[in-house]
């Protein structure tokens, strides 16, 4: 099972100035290729023993301040990114051979921002945010379709459902961003782009804008 890459390479000098704006270009390139869910990543987050776990995400925004997802604070990763802000994205593209790796701190995004993405929401999913404890152990699958059903009768379609308080969003903030290209003979393209003085002026908190390099490093 070994699959013979020939794409096109990655050259330092195709680049966008930003990973953000790469990653803009790979993403209509993906979109366009018809891939399915190309916003599909595995978050990678580890408890504050280093025990690390991974699931699959949605991808819902992103720009130069990050990317961003929405879940249940009170799950599994809600609880690991309290305890270890520090998380790993990968957007695995197999499709067309390449590969998004992002390393950065996951900070919750605000009220507002959570309840206008909320708002966007088709009424089952606001009401499936509700129903779902995250994580948690439910006795079967029974019980969930019955708390789902009662809220379904107490929210109707044209009942306007609440922004649940243990439900938003992470935005993480990339100190770095690899693009992974695959290539002939396992002689594969990485780049990566590596966020200057992170804790400094244009990093998380500061009020330049970012300062990027970027690596080529060995497949």
């Amino acid at each position: 099972m070994r699959a013979h890459y020939r794409a096109e390479g990655l050259r330092e000098e195709d680049l966008a100035p930003d990973p953000y704006g790469q990653f803009l270009r790979w993403f209509e390139e993906a979109v366009a290729g018809g891939l399915h869910e190309p916003n599909a990543m595995v978050v990678s987050t580890a408890d504050e023993q280093g025990r690390p776990s991974s699931r699959t995400v949605l991808l819902k925004q992103f720009d130069e301040r990050g990317f961003v997802f929405y879940t249940n604070y009170n799950s599994s990763k809600g609880r690991e990114i309290d305890a270890n802000p520090y998380v790993s994205l990968l957007f695995p593209w197999h499709a067309v051979a390449r590969q998004v790796i992002v390393a950065g701190r996951a900070e919750r995004t605000g009220r507002d921002e959570t309840a206008a993405y909320f708002r966007t929401r088709p009424h089952g999913s606001q009401l499936g945010a509700w129903a779902s404890e995250q994580s948690s152990q439910v006795a079967s699958r029974e019980e969930l379709d019955r708390a789902y059903a009662q809220l379904a009768e107490r929210y109707p379609e044209t009942e306007r459902v609440p922004v649940p308080p243990h439900w938003g969003g992470y935005r993480v903030v990339a100190r770095t961003v690899e693009f992974w290209q695959g290539r002939e003979n396992r002689l594969h393209d990485r780049l990566r782009y590596v966020r200057r003085d992170p804790g400094g002026p244009g990093g998380p908190g500061g009020s330049g804008a970012a300062a990027w390099t970027v690596e080529r490093l060995s497949p």
